[in-house]
């Protein structure tokens, strides 16, 4: 089923109202919450929210600029100054804002919240078995019935895509019925590291969809819905130490989730979407050309905030369509920018491209 804002994008505004990362409802029937554990450091001025992310064990600081949030931003702290509690709604100056970047009505898009990992990330589950805290009796955790987002689910994603009025499905709504993705011209993935395999199958089959986070698709699970558990069946090397992949995905991109920062962000094209290089887990929270992306039709565009003739490297574009080049004469970039600009087509690109490498201008 799809779960939909407990209220209209207009009536959110308009009534000042919130969403939580303490308190924060995905659905009516449940009060969810979002674990604020990453922000554990001190705010290091006015103008910057200093957090730490954690990608397994790897720790970088993130400085989020608070002049930049296009939210009303409300945040508590205790005692040391460490924030527990984040507070995100709409600033009503901003509704044409707004209105460019919130999920467009007229196309059916789709977020999927991430359930099966955050299943796999809870306490006793499987990485306390990766870490050799407990045997593989932790390889099958119960499903929970809240949804608890967290770091490594793309908390802050999803806050910030359900705030700017994107719908949302969960990975036991793909599994239970493959077809519902059907439904939609567009699906956006979080940080949906574990699924099963009609999941994988029913994503890696739909023609559009936005690899938002880096490491999804990565290991593969079964799910009991008799006893409503899930197990691993295969990845993150299990059952073998070798095995990276559950499903041998030549498109894993699992390298980039380190870089969360993700200052030089940019999508690049595989064969049903495109994948973004970074994890952008705080960047959602305040990069306007993020989420503008996101919603466009040219999602593998770059980062503008390099510079308009920057938006994505010919090499990083050349790559995204299987071609290798170490030499590109500065002129042909006018066709990247052309490309990504909207100035001519994907074929007209490609067309050109070929001719150029068939003929030896770059190589």
């Amino acid at each position: 089923m799809d779960f939909k804002l407990l209220t209209s994008f207009i009536m959110l505004f308009l009534l000042a109202s919130f969403l939580t990362i303490e308190n924060y409802a995905f659905a009516s029937s449940d009060i969810q919450s979002i674990k604020t554990n990453n922000f554990t450091n001190k705010e290091k001025s006015k103008e910057f929210l200093l957090v730490e992310s954690d990608t397994e064990g790897k720790k970088q600081k993130i400085e989020i600029p608070i002049n930049k949030i296009p939210f009303q931003i409300d945040s508590t702290k205790n005692n040391d100054g460490k924030l527990t509690s984040l507070r995100l709604g709409l600033k009503p100056e901003l509704v044409s804002l707004y209105q460019e970047i919130h999920d467009d009505k007229s196309k059916k898009i789709i977020f999927v919240y991430p359930v099966f990992t955050q299943v796999a990330y809870e306490e006793n589950g499987f990485y306390d078995y990766y870490a050799n805290k407990c045997d593989s009796k932790c390889l099958t955790v119960t499903i929970p019935s809240k949804l608890t987002a967290s770091y490594a689910t793309g908390a802050m994603s999803s806050l910030v895509l359900t705030l700017l009025n994107y719908s949302f499905i969960t990975d036991i709504d793909i599994d239970l019925n493959p077809d519902i993705l059907q439904k939609y011209d567009k699906v956006i993935l979080l940080h949906n590291e574990y699924v099963t395999k009609k999941e994988f199958d029913a994503i890696t089959n739909h023609p559009n969809v936005v690899y938002l986070f880096p490491n999804a698709l990565y290991a593969q699970v079964s799910v009991n819905y008799d006893k409503n558990t899930l197990s691993l069946v295969r990845g993150h090397n299990y059952p073998e130490t070798n095995i990276r992949n559950g499903f041998n995905w030549k498109f894993d991109n699992s390298k980039l989730e380190y870089n969360t920062q993700c200052n030089d962000w940019s999508f690049y094209k595989i064969d049903n979407g495109v994948m973004l290089n970074c994890y952008p887990n705080y960047r959602m929270l305040y990069d306007e050309s993020l989420l503008r992306a996101i919603k466009s039709d040219h999602t593998f565009l770059g980062n503008p905030s390099v510079g308009s003739h920057e938006l994505i490297s010919d090499n990083k574009l050349l790559q995204s369509y299987v071609i290798k080049a170490n030499r590109v004469p500065l002129w042909v970039h006018h066709i990247s920018k052309w490309f990504v600009s909207g100035n001519i087509s994907e074929q007209e690109f490609v067309d050109s491209i070929l001719y150029l490498s068939k003929n030896g201008i770059i190589s």
